[in-house]
């Protein structure tokens, strides 16, 4: 399964962050940004079974990340 969020990320740096916090939690998930793409792209990726969406909300909601499921 793969999901595609917008994010107010626009720092490698911070984007780097993000990553670490992502995998130490979800250390199955493939993670990566686009952030050329006007919406800041997160990309979360489990070959494995489900995404734990709200979860993965909820945590970057807590950092003060703005996230948001980008429709099909």
């Amino acid at each position: 399964m793969i999901e595609v969020f917008k994010t107010n990320i626009a720092s490698k740096s911070k984007a780097k962050e993000v990553l670490l916090m992502l995998n130490n939690k979800f250390p199955n998930y493939k993670v990566n940004f686009d952030l050329e793409d006007c919406d800041n792209i997160l990309r979360i990726e489990n070959k494995n079974g489900t995404l734990k969406i709200n979860d993965i909300i909820y945590l970057l909601l807590r950092t003060e990340i703005v996230v948001e499921i980008l429709p099909d």
